[in-house]
C-alpha cells in the first residue's frame, strides 16, 4: 500500500514519463508547472502539467499566467488534473472559470513478469507479431487512423521522432496487413505502454493480448520490471484486457478545457 506522499511522487513520476514518451515541440517549466506546446498533435500532448503544490490563491494566479502564455501562442489553455499530483484547489478553480471536465482516465501499473505470465497464451495461427525499434509507415498509418483525432500526420511523426528513450513498436499482422498495434517506451525503470489499437475487422480475436505480450517481452529483455499505461475509464474492453493482464489502478485523472 502506497502512502499519500509515495503515491504523489509515483504518479508525478509516471506522468513525467508519459510526457517524455509524447514530447511536445516546446515546453516551458514555470516553477514546476510544465506549459507544453505541440502544434498539429493530439490536444492532450499540449496540456499543462501542474506538478507543484499551491494554495487556492496561488493556483488562481498560476492559471491566469498559463492562460496568458497560451493566448500568446494562439492556442487554448488545457490542464491535466491529476490528484494527488496536482494542487488540491486546481479542479475547483478551473471549474469556476468555466473549464469543462473531459476525458476521465485511469493510470495503471503492473509488474512486467505478471503481464508476461498472464499473456503467454497461444495466438491465432493466422496472426504474426512484428517488433520494430523504429517507426514504420504501416504502424503509423494504423495508429494515426485510429488515434489521430484530427491531428496533422507530419506533426505526429515529428513528435514520435523526438522520443529519446528506447522504444519498440509492435504490429500484429494477418495476411500481411497490420490489424493491431502498440508501442512501449523504457524510461528509468518503467516501461510505458501506448497506442494500443485493433482495427475493427480484427477485434475479438486476441490481437490486443498478443500485442501486449510482445511489448511485455521486450520490456523484460530490457530489464524493466514495472509497466504502466493509461486507459479511458469508459473503455470497458481495454479495462478488462489490462485487468486480466495484471494491471491495477494507481490513480484517476481528467482534463479541463475552455473549448
Amino acid at each position: 500500500m502506497w502512502s499519500v506522499v509515495g503515491t504523489l511522487h509515483l504518479v508525478r513520476g509516471l506522468q513525467d514519463r508519459v510526457a517524455r514518451a509524447h514530447p511536445a515541440e516546446h515546453t516551458e517549466d514555470d516553477r514546476g508547472w510544465r506549459l507544453r506546446l505541440a502544434p498539429g498533435c493530439a490536444w492532450w500532448v499540449a496540456t499543462v502539467q501542474p506538478h507543484h503544490d499551491a494554495g487556492r490563491r496561488e493556483v488562481l494566479q498560476r492559471v491566469l499566467e498559463a492562460e496568458r502564455f497560451y493566448a500568446r501562442h494562439r492556442t487554448p489553455a488545457r490542464f491535466q488534473v491529476s490528484p494527488p499530483a496536482c494542487p488540491e484547489a486546481l479542479d475547483t478553480v478551473l471549474a469556476s472559470r468555466g473549464y469543462d471536465r473531459r476525458s476521465p482516465m485511469s493510470l495503471q501499473a503492473a509488474s512486467t513478469a505478471a503481464v508476461r505470465r498472464r499473456d503467454l497464451v497461444p495466438a491465432s495461427r493466422s496472426l504474426e507479431i512484428r517488433l520494430d525499434h523504429g517507426l514504420t509507415p504501416s504502424w503509423f498509418d494504423v495508429w494515426h487512423g485510429l488515434h489521430g483525432e484530427g491531428a496533422d500526420p507530419a506533426a505526429e511523426r515529428q513528435m514520435l521522432g523526438r522520443v529519446a528513450q528506447p522504444t519498440a513498436y509492435a504490429a500484429a499482422l494477418m495476411g500481411g496487413d497490420v490489424v493491431g498495434i502498440g508501442r512501449v517506451v523504457a524510461d528509468t525503470g518503467w516501461a510505458g505502454v501506448f497506442g494500443m489499437a485493433t482495427v475493427p475487422r480484427a477485434r475479438g480475436r486476441g490481437v490486443a493480448r498478443a500485442v501486449l505480450a510482445a511489448l511485455a517481452g521486450w520490456a523484460a529483455r530490457c530489464g524493466t520490471e514495472r509497466m504502466y499505461l493509461q486507459v479511458e475509464r469508459d473503455n470497458g474492453t481495454g479495462l478488462r484486457l489490462y485487468g486480466e493482464s495484471g494491471f491495477r489502478e494507481l490513480s484517476r485523472y481528467h482534463y479541463r478545457s475552455l473549448d
